[in-house]
């Protein structure tokens, strides 16, 4: 991987040599107005299919710049399979769990409304800017995208019963979540596409509960003996599956 040479952008158009990326005018303002940067500065640009390139600000009028892609300086790796379904938190403590799943290898966010969900609409505009700026940050290719918030019960309703369900919950009977993932992890496939739940902070009522360990290809995960915070039970969780089941091993 190649040392950042300026900051990096998420971009919507192709990334090729020597083509023009347009940039919204957002990010117009960031690089000329924040950042004040001109005419040749460079900046590392991504778009989730074509690698990471090195481009040049190419000024187009006074207040108007778009890049102008020289090189390639990574390629698009393979994509990983690991969605993120979550119970939606309040705005603050929403990003950052956004901000961090996206950080710990997230390839969808997929908000879902449970019993004991005390938020029942989310900003997803907002979710995605989020995911966007983490793998800006974060020297990442891809943003995962955000799906539209659904109850849980359709969410498993139309789960692909190929991809492991992992759930948390701190009634799950085997304490050790290494132990837990000990039995999948002998019998998943490399490229095993996997699914994370996380619920809400009074967790899974009796009747989701039950609903989840009808569910095929099911493991129940505890997270130790503390009662973790919804986005630190994020963290935790994305961190451990990761090592044992993801890109991590």
């Amino acid at each position: 991987m190649e040392k950042p040479v300026g900051p990096r952008l998420f971009v919507a158009g192709g990334l090729k040599g020597d083509a023009v990326i347009a940039l919204d005018r957002d990010q117009i303002n960031y690089l000329v107005n924040v950042l004040r940067l001109g005419a040749g500065n460079p900046v590392l640009a991504f778009n989730g299919r074509d690698g990471e390139w090195r481009c040049e600000i190419e000024p187009v009028s006074r207040k108007d710049v778009v890049l102008r892609a020289r090189r390639q300086t990574r390629t698009q790796p393979p994509q990983a399979d690991l969605h993120y379904l979550f119970a939606p938190l309040k705005s603050a403590r929403l990003d950052y769990m956004a901000q961090k799943a996206v950080e710990m290898g997230a390839t969808l966010l997929q908000p879902v409304l449970t019993r004991r969900t005390q938020v029942s609409r989310i900003n997803t505009g907002r979710l995605a800017a989020n995911a966007v700026e983490a793998a800006e940050q974060c020297g990442l290719l891809s943003v995962p995208p955000v799906a539209e918030e659904m109850k849980l019960e359709r969410a498993l309703a139309e789960r692909d019963e190929r991809r492991l369900l992992i759930f948390c919950d701190e009634d799950a009977p085997v304490a050790s979540p290494l132990e837990a993932l000990s039995v999948a992890r002998a019998a998943a496939a490399a490229d095993q596409p996997l699914a994370l739940l996380i619920g809400p902070e009074g967790g899974f009522d009796d009747v989701e509960r039950r609903l989840l360990l009808a569910q095929p290809r099911t493991v129940r995960l505890s997270l130790g003996p503390r009662i973790l915070r919804a986005d630190t039970a994020a963290v935790a969780a994305l961190a451990i599956i990761q090592a044992c089941l993801g890109d991590w091993r």
